[in-house]
């Protein structure tokens, strides 16, 4: 993995919160938002059950495709909540320092 790559994580997370600042029909970020955090969380649960289920009896694209559906609801609903992976990035940091 490069750098850029992982960098975009970033990017994508700036792209969330602009749809979420600027609301637009088109946009599924809006949408999903506007359905309420709820929904964001049945989403989360959906890709994860779909990425556990890839990961166990899928090909390796299918595992990679369901692990970016989950990473990127996953940005949404921590942008909805007010939190970021910069929040979980410190957890999981202090966690590993215990």
């Amino acid at each position: 993995m490069t750098r850029p790559d992982i960098e975009f994580i970033a990017e994508l997370e700036t792209i969330v919160h602009a749809r979420l600042s600027s609301p637009s029909d088109e946009s599924y970020t809006a949408r999903l938002a506007a359905a309420g955090t709820k929904r964001i969380a049945q989403k989360v649960g959906e890709e994860g059950v779909e990425l556990a289920l890839a990961a166990a009896a899928g090909t390796q694209q299918e595992t990679i495709d369901e692990a970016a559906d989950l990473v990127y609801h996953l940005v949404v609903l921590l942008a909805e909540r007010g939190l970021s992976l910069e929040d979980v990035a410190t957890r999981l940091k202090t966690r590993h320092a215990t």
